[in-house]
């Protein structure tokens, strides 16, 4: 199906799909900094480090609405991602519907927690990677420029005060047919507040992780 004939679905606001690119690129750099800049509701934790410790899997969410202003926040940090020639492969789609949710929720092998108060696929779409490579590698730099975009977005929930979970385990067809699309997922975000904080789980050993090569 072609991305222009999806005017019918639901989209994060300032991120609706355009049949027309616009050619100035500071437009969409001022909107992303605008948004960027822009002041929390109540709560950001600027240290990337500390983000990274605390992030923790969350399958409990309480009931409070995600303010749009994180819901954007963390939407535009995946437009931050680096992608393959920076074509950015990768296409989100924002579900809104709580129906549909429920049917993800089926899709994503009865993982009940797919119906979040947030939920973000992030879908590969090659077709925007125009560099001069077989079909095979332009699909694998979908994949990881999909996959930087729902990481980026992962952080900025965890930043903003949210928690999340990654889901992985899907139907793909199931998926692409509850939302309307041709586009492969590649990973579901589910996001929301938390209703308990959860202490750090055992690492691997540095020394076992990191093999270092000469």
């Amino acid at each position: 199906m072609d991305l222009k004939d999806r005017s019918e679905k639901v989209y994060p606001t300032g991120y609706e799909p355009k049949e027309t690119k616009s050619t100035d690129s500071n437009v969409r750099n001022q909107l992303l900094n605008q948004i960027l800049k822009s002041p929390p509701t109540d709560f950001i934790n600027t240290d990337l480090f500390a983000v990274m410790a605390k992030r923790r899997s969350t399958r409990k969410f309480t009931e409070k609405i995600v303010e749009t202003t994180k819901i954007d926040k963390i939407i535009a940090a995946a437009d931050t991602a680096p992608t393959a020639g920076n074509f950015q492969g990768f296409e989100i789609f924002y579900v809104k519907s709580p129906e549909k949710k429920q049917q993800l929720v089926e899709a994503c092998n009865n993982q009940p927690y797919v119906n979040a108060p947030v939920v973000l696929i992030y879908c590969k779409n090659p077709s925007r990677v125009k560099l001069n490579f077989p079909e095979e590698i332009l699909k694998k730099f979908a994949i990881q420029d999909a996959t930087l975009a729902a990481s980026y977005s992962q952080l900025a929930a965890q930043a903003l005060g949210l928690s999340s979970i990654w889901i992985g385990m899907f139907d793909e067809q199931k998926v692409m047919s509850i939302i309307d699309t041709d586009l492969i997922p590649s990973s579901i975000l589910c996001i929301g507040y938390p209703k308990q904080d959860k202490f750090p789980k055992p690492r691997r050993n540095l020394q076992e992780l990191v093999h270092a090569v000469w």
